[in-house]
């Protein structure tokens, strides 16, 4: 596997962009607009540049890395040639789905399909191509230069010479995966965002402030983070979203969004991208 296609330059596709260029692989961005691609690229500069002053890689380092970076306003030019692609777009089936029949029509045939979804099912979105079996998930998590986790997700029908490759690639790129099957929110946020949205009905049934609820779960439970500044951090909407793919598809309603939740989303305050959430940055 020598080059890479990343659909999405957000805060994940950025991130995953930034990661495959830094450990020697070539790599096309895809967005849909010049703006978002430069945006990209500058948010992967300014992150190389921290490594480069925290002594953790050199200057010709980082710009080999950007060299190996390629911009494409397209879909079927940036996955022409690829061996790997690994789509980070909203947690939107429809939106996904549209961009997956666009990447099976002109992806090589041997080239591996990736999802970094965080709750949508990989057999659902595999379906939509026509090559099921070269269909995985590859669920990277926020920061993604640092953080070393990265989930495995199998569908249905992904091929176990498929895990295989995937499992050997995040090792190449640092990261230690870790694999699962398919199901709504696979181990991280089936177990993660009921512990959010739990600490969010804490707060509107006036149980503690939310800096009361994180500071229990850090002092009490050893966790660097509180459960409501990450849901800050995730994005409150991002949240919902997960929370709605777990509610929909279990049937549960130990997966229902605190209401809270959902009218902070509507009022638009959600977490660090807007300044505003559970707390004000």
């Amino acid at each position: 596997m020598k080059k890479v296609a990343v659909i999405g330059g957000g805060t994940m596709g950025n991130g995953i962009c930034h990661i495959f260029a830094m450990n020697g692989y070539d790599v096309n961005l895809v967005e849909t607009k010049k703006e978002f691609a430069e945006r990209a690229l500058n948010t992967i500069d300014k992150n190389l540049t921290r490594m480069v002053n925290k002594e953790k890689i050199s200057e010709v380092d980082k710009t080999a890395t950007l060299e190996r970076i390629q911009t494409h306003l397209d879909i079927a030019d940036g996955v022409r040639d690829v061996d790997l692609v690994v789509e980070a777009v909203p947690e939107v089936f429809d939106l996904k789905k549209k961009i997956f029949t666009e990447i099976d029509k002109n992806a090589p045939d041997h080239a591996i399909l990736a999802s970094n979804t965080s709750s949508i099912s990989i057999t659902k979105l595999a379906a939509v191509t026509k090559r099921p079996e070269k269909f995985i998930g590859m669920h990277f998590f926020n920061p993604v230069p640092v953080m070393k986790l990265v989930e495995v997700i199998n569908g249905l029908e992904t091929a176990d010479e498929v895990t295989e490759v995937i499992m050997e690639t995040s090792k190449k790129l640092g990261k230690v995966p870790v694999p699962a099957n398919d199901s709504p929110g696979f181990v991280s946020n089936r177990v993660l965002m009921p512990m959010i949205n739990e600490a969010i009905f804490c707060v509107y049934e006036g149980v503690a402030e939310p800096e009361h609820v994180d500071e229990v779960m850090k002092l009490g439970m050893a966790h660097p983070m509180g459960p409501l500044r990450l849901a800050d951090f995730i994005g409150l909407d991002v949240c919902l979203d997960i929370l709605n793919v777990l509610y929909d598809g279990f049937k549960d309603p130990k997966y229902r969004p605190a209401p809270l939740l959902v009218k902070m989303v509507d009022a638009g305050k959600l977490g660090n991208k807007t300044g505003e959430g559970f707390f004000k940055y």
